[in-house]
């Protein structure tokens, strides 16, 4: 580790105090500067940089949400699923306040999670509970439930398989929302820049929930009816006595 800063930011984090560890690293931009800190979170631990970036969301403000780097967080978020936290709530902090951070790239931030192993499982993760919403706007381009009308009528007459085949085709692939229409910096815009800017992506993300919510089924379906799929049981031989 290269900036003493670090190992005093790190030992905090093992202690528990995020907040310390998060000042720590701030000192670095009293004194030395933006770019001192942004080279300086290449030498910090994934798992450490991930314990701050929790800690921080859009209404907790970090130094570090705003000077992480693509590929940092990138190689950071998809730590996330250590912890195990099925409501996603921290995923989707972290996610909202660095990806739309002010001045920031979406595209740049999506392409690096793309690039990291388990990066669309990730995604998947802070999407999970919009899975039909993302159906929909797949199969329509709105996110209007009661919006079908405005869909392309010759991409609307394709199968699913052309459907998919169709989102790296820029002629097929029209956004009918304008950005300006989802910019929420939530899970909307965030699904629309998938869609429109990253398709092979959004295309992983949507076959990951497809595939999820089809397990779930069959769990759902084997608890209700735990014999089912069962060969009969063989009738017993009548006894010779």
């Amino acid at each position: 580790m290269s900036h003493p800063v670090l190992v005093k930011a790190e030992k905090l984090i093992r202690v528990g105090d995020i907040v310390g560890a998060e000042a720590a690293l701030a000192s670095i931009v009293d004194s030395d500067g933006d770019g001192a800190l942004m080279v300086a979170l290449d030498d910090l631990a994934a798992k450490d940089l991930l314990a701050v970036l929790r800690d921080f969301d859009s209404s907790k403000e970090s130094v570090v949400n705003l000077l992480v780097s693509p590929e940092q967080f990138a190689r950071a978020i998809v730590l996330e699923r250590r912890y195990g936290d099925q409501s996603h709530e921290r995923l989707h902090g972290m996610i909202n306040s660095v990806i739309f951070r002010p001045d920031g790239d979406p595209d740049e931030f999506l392409e690096a999670i793309g690039e990291v192993e388990g990066g669309c499982d990730v995604l998947a993760d802070y999407l999970c509970e919009r899975s039909e919403n993302i159906e929909h706007f797949f199969r329509t381009g709105s996110f209007d439930f009661f919006a079908d009308a405005d869909a392309d009528d010759a991409y609307d007459d394709m199968s699913d398989e052309e459907r998919l085949d169709a989102l790296s085709d820029p002629g097929a692939n029209r956004a009918i929302l304008s950005h300006s229409e989802v910019n929420d910096h939530d899970w909307m815009e965030l699904v629309w820049t998938l869609r429109y800017h990253h398709p092979e992506l959004f295309r992983e993300v949507l076959l990951i929930l497809r595939a999820r919510a089809q397990a779930e089924e069959r769990a759902g379906a084997e608890a209700e009816f735990p014999l089912a799929g069962r060969p009969p049981a063989e009738p017993e031989e009548e006894s010779a006595l």
